[in-house]
Parts: structure tokens; sequence; C-alpha cells
């Protein structure tokens, strides 16, 4: 029994790699499929398996330059040759979703988010002020078209079984494609958060600079209140978002794990304003025992309750800074012990028992000997 494993581009690791490399450590001897591979930018789990690239990885400084490629991704996913494939599971948040199983095969996408650039984040990567207008052009002519592909390869026909990383994301699948999913929650690596609870008076903030992410709402908002603001991350839009930066924020670039999870153990709460399908980091500073301020839209509401956070509405500077000050003037206090108690639930063991449960349903329902699989995963997680 052969597995391919399938996900959109290996670019660096983040919360749909450690995904990714969970489901690889359930089928350790499957294929991976992706539309571009930067060397060295994954882990070691997953750089031992047999990966096959699109022709993509030969265009010179694509490694930079993919997402300009994003209306030819469809038939870059659509060139790959899954005969012999059994199983197919894809890691989706763009195109992966799409790729054509063999004949009788069973495909499981678990999908991070329906193709975000062309539907709820279109405005956000291609509207005023977030694109160039040559840009904001290309992308509107090819918006409906990736529309329509995107929802013809979302059937039931080519995907077996959806899982969604939230009750979100599900929601979305409903309503694009029509289609009912399990929520199936990512994790955050429990050990890596360990370190005794030190709160400083610095706030936190970590991930890409994404259009999604409001980074600039956050920077504006302790510009104004003149509260330390430490932003872990990077991105095209850095030189713009120092510009309106006051001298309390602080950018520390990209750093190691282990120098995320110290700051996360210092931080006075961390800092999250943007409507994310599922966001990871939140979870990973409860795990360290920090409080959360969270834009209350998305993942955010499923993860941070009133005992380990402030969820903000609306989406605006004022209010992210009435958030804040919350904290500051002692109407909420968050206790270490219920912040940790709730990251808890979201492990890596957990996730991988729940998605070897979607797989056996989905090969039972496909009317498959059960033996084949089950074998499959004796030698694996299971």
């Amino acid at each position: 029994m052969k597995v391919a494993l399938v996900h959109d581009w290996l670019t660096g690791m983040r919360g749909g790699e450690y995904v990714l490399e969970a489901i690889a450590e359930l089928f350790p001897k499957s294929d991976l499929f992706t539309l571009i591979q930067v060397p060295g930018a994954i882990s070691p789990i997953l750089s031992t398996l047999k990966i096959h690239k699109s022709w993509l990885q030969k265009v010179p400084q694509a490694e930079k330059r993919y997402r300009y490629f994003l209306p030819l991704m469809p038939q870059m996913i659509d060139r790959f040759d899954l005969t012999g494939f059994d199983l197919v599971i894809s890691s989706s948040h763009c195109v992966a979703k799409g790729i054509r199983k063999a004949p009788g095969a069973v495909h499981v996408s678990y999908v991070h988010a329906p193709m975000r650039y062309i539907w709820d984040r279109y405005e956000d990567y291609f509207g005023p002020g977030r694109a160039k207008f040559p840009v904001r052009l290309a992308a509107a002519a090819v918006r409906k078209r990736l529309q329509d592909w995107d929802k013809s390869v979302s059937t039931a026909e080519r995907v077996d079984a959806m899982v969604g990383n939230s009750e979100y994301i599900a929601r979305q699948l409903r309503e694009l494609y029509g289609r009912d999913a399990k929520v199936i929650y990512p994790f955050a690596e429990q050990s890596r958060f360990t370190k005794p609870r030190l709160p400083g008076k610095c706030y936190l903030m970590v991930g890409a600079f994404a259009p999604n992410k409001r980074v600039d709402l956050a920077i504006e908002a302790f510009t104004r209140l003149k509260l330390p603001l430490l932003i872990v991350g990077s991105g095209p839009g850095q030189k713009a978002l120092k510009k309106i930066a006051g001298p309390t924020i602080d950018f520390l670039g990209s750093l190691s794990n282990a120098a995320i999870a110290d700051l996360y153990s210092k931080c006075r709460a961390f800092v999250f304003p943007g409507k994310d399908d599922f966001g990871i980091t939140p979870v990973e500073a409860m795990a360290s025992g920090a409080p959360v301020i969270a834009f209350g839209e998305g993942g955010a509401c499923e993860t941070v309750t009133p005992q380990t956070g402030v969820l903000f509405t609306p989406q605006t500077v004022e209010a992210l800074m009435e958030a804040v000050q919350k904290i500051e003037t002692g109407a909420v206090v968050f206790s270490e012990a219920d912040c940790r108690t709730r990251a808890a639930l979201f492990t890596r063991e957990r996730f991988q028992r729940e998605f070897v449960g979607v797989v056996r349903e989905a090969w039972a329902a496909a009317g498959k000997d059960p033996a084949p699989l089950e074998e499959l995963l004796s030698k694996g997680w299971a």
C-alpha cells in the first residue's frame, strides 16, 4: 500500500508544516508532493521522505517569488502523477487539495483554509494599498477562474473526506463547497514551553508580516499607549511597519524556537490582533502560562477563553487599546495554571489520534479492505 502526502509549498516550518510533520509520523514511508521546497527549510522528519517537486523548483528566485505564480498553480498540482498510490493525504491552504488521485484511491484533505488568496482574504492581499496596481489588475482577471477551479476540485469525487482545522474553517467549507468537515485542531509542542512564568512589562507578538495578521494594528495601539511591544517575525511590509512604529516598539526579526519560548514565558501578555484560520501562537503563549489579547473572530474564539485572555471587537486600534488597558489596570487577572491547562488540550498525540480516526472512516466508507491500512498504521505512529 502506497501513501502520497501533498503540501502546497515547503519554504519553512510554520503551523501548517508541523501539522504535515505529524501526519508524516503516521505514515513514515510516504512520498511527499509539493510545488517547491527551499533547501534546509524543513524538519529532519520531512526530509526523510521522498519529495517530488513541480517545475516551479527550477525557476530562478522562485523561493522568494513563488506566490506570483498563483494563476499557474492549479496546472502545477494537476501535473503530478499519483498512479499507484492507494491513499492520498493533502495538507492544503492553497491548491494541494486539488491533486488528482488515481482511480480507486482514497483522498483525505486537511484544510488549513480554502484557497485564501481568492476567497475571504482577497482584499487583504490584493485590495487598495495592499498591492501595486498591475498586481491588483492581474488578480482581478484570474480570480473567477481560480474560484471555479477551486470548487471543481473540492467535490466528493475528488476528495473523499475533508477535515477543517477549526469550526471557523469548517463553516467556510460548507458555504463554499457544500462539504461537511470534521474539525481536528492543530497542536502546540507542549514540551517547548516548560520554562517558569516570569512576566515582565513587555507585551509580545509573534508571526509573519502577512496582511491578515494586522501587525499595523498592534504597532499603532502600543505606540499610542506608550507601552513596550516586542515583535518577532519578518515579511515584505517590514519597512512600512517600522515607519509607523514609535519608540516603545522593538522589532526582533526571526528568532529560534528556544528564544521565542523564552519570550512567551516573560511577556506580560501575548497580542494577536489578526483574524486567523486557527492561530497556533496564542496556544503556544497559553502553554507558557501567558494570557492572550486576541481579535474576537476566527480561530482564536475557539482557543482563548475568558479564563485565559481578552477577546476584542471590532478590529480597531481603539478596541485593542481598551483590551490592553484591562490588563494594565488589573481589571482582569489571569492564572498561569488556567492558561497552561487550556493549552494542554491541543497536543500532537490528540491530533494524530483523531486524524487516524478520520482516515479509517474514509477508508471504510470507500469500501476498502481495512487490513492493508491497519498493517501500514502498525508500522508508523499507531
